[in-house]
């Protein structure tokens, strides 16, 4: 757990770094297909410092992220089976296993809201690639997820400046779930006869 709080600190170092902007898109594509570290502690930081490029940084986070999920898919659709250690040695066989449920269950709807909450968006990347899932809706779907995510990010950084910085650290999962809580409520009460 050291570790991980040290890459985190690095992280955050490199948000305000020259080249910063590079580092995010660097970030945001690992991170959808293998790396740990969200790119939502890289994106915060950099649009606290600079507002005015706030959903430059958010584009770029999105870009970046959904390329990453493109290869998290071709992972999952041509190299699954030598790479299933590595999951289940950093212990995401379990949320794996869960994925393939969401994606029989909800397909679409599975990335989309993968994309956009606090869940390991790698491995619904790699298990969209294991379950065949048909690239284009793949595609649009990690867009509107991923991006209403990072556009969020960006939104409330430049709405709430420093104080946001404390409540995305401490309530982002909270305020994740809320959202695809009501997301689902919505689509529920479209879907069902009342």
């Amino acid at each position: 757990m050291k570790k991980l709080h040290q890459l985190y600190d690095y992280i955050l170092r490199l948000a305000s770094h020259a080249k910063a902007s590079y580092y995010l898109f660097i970030l945001s594509f690992s991170e959808s297909s293998f790396f740990p570290v969200p790119p939502d502690v890289m994106l915060a930081p950099m649009c606290l410092t600079r507002p005015s490029k706030a959903w430059t940084f958010a584009l770029i986070t999105t870009v970046g992220s959904v390329l990453g999920g493109i290869l998290g898919y071709v992972i999952g659709k041509f190299v699954f089976d030598s790479i299933k250690p590595l999951i289940e040695s950093l212990g995401y066989i379990i949320a794996f296993d869960n994925a393939l449920l969401w994606f029989d269950e909800w397909g679409f709807w599975a990335i989309l809201i993968a994309g956009f909450s606090p869940i390991p968006y790698k491995v619904f990347t790699i298990a969209a690639g294991v379950l065949n899932m048909a690239f284009l809706p793949f595609v649009i779907g990690s867009v509107i997820g991923r991006g209403a995510r990072f556009y969020l990010v960006a939104f409330l950084v430049k709405i709430f400046g420093n104080k946001i910085d404390y409540v995305l650290k401490k309530y982002m999962d909270r305020i994740g779930w809320g959202i695809i809580f009501l997301v689902i409520i919505a689509y529920l009460a479209r879907v069902l006869p009342i």
